[in-house]
């Protein structure tokens, strides 16, 4: 016994008739603001966990990234000399 979608269509209306298309448009933006917030800051969390991590590690992602960059123009050089 679940909720039909004529229930859902009817409820739906109600919700409309009540408080109107103005204020749901105005609640509907108020929601999607704050829950782009929420993720915001959940990201912005993470963010500062990784810089803190790499602090403790003494290096950064770019000095990692400059390294594999490297050992791959290396290889790179030395196929090209030998080929």
């Amino acid at each position: 016994m679940g909720i039909s979608i004529w229930q859902l269509l009817i409820v739906l209306a109600i919700v409309v008739l009540l408080f109107g298309t103005k204020k749901l448009r105005s609640i509907g933006t108020d929601l999607g603001g704050a829950i782009k917030g929420f993720r915001e800051s959940l990201s912005g969390d993470k963010d500062a966990a990784q810089a803190e991590e790499e602090k403790k590690l003494g290096h950064s992602t770019d000095d990692s990234q400059r390294v594999v960059d490297a050992e791959v123009t290396k290889k790179e050089n030395d196929k090209a000399s030998s080929g």
